[in-house]
């Protein structure tokens, strides 16, 4: 048996591997909280247009500033909606990688613990090996002490 683990190259390339689907994951993660802001900024500037809609109706306006504020609010409505999309479809983006992720760590995992078995399997025949020459050793001397008596 040789003392490498013969799947290193695998483990080597499955722990990069994890490294790039974890890097990813974090650009992913990153990437649906920026839209999820952004989300929110859109939802708390509609609200506050709509109060100032409110407010200047409630004052009197004429009817094309209230088309205008109409026309505007309904463009915010929108871009409030075309960015909800846009985080939903970032939120599976980001299951997928999760996914990809577990995956992987798996496949790590697996390779670790055959990596771990390896080298329980080398100290196990090292130990026999010691044995074998303590015993060899200690079985010449014994036998050396009774020819010597004999």
């Amino acid at each position: 048996m040789s003392d490498k683990f013969p799947l290193q190259p695998l483990l080597d390339l499955a722990n990069t591997r994890m490294d790039e689907i974890t890097r990813q994951l974090g650009q992913l993660i990153a990437s649906e909280r920026s839209g999820q802001q952004k989300l929110e900024l859109l939802q708390r500037y509609r609200d506050e247009y709509s109060e100032r809609f409110v407010t200047a109706a409630r004052e009197g306006i004429g009817p094309d500033a209230m088309r205008n504020y109409r026309n505007f609010l309904n463009r915010i409505d929108e871009a409030v909606e075309a960015q909800r999309r846009a985080v939903e479809q970032s939120r599976q983006h980001t299951s997928q990688g999760q996914q990809q992720w577990m995956a992987q760590r798996t496949r790590v995992r697996a390779f670790d613990t055959l990596s771990q078995r390896f080298q329980e399997e080398l100290a196990r025949k090292d130990e026999r090996q010691e044995q074998r020459f303590t015993d060899d050793h200690a079985l010449r001397k014994y036998r050396e002490k009774n020819q010597d008596q004999g």
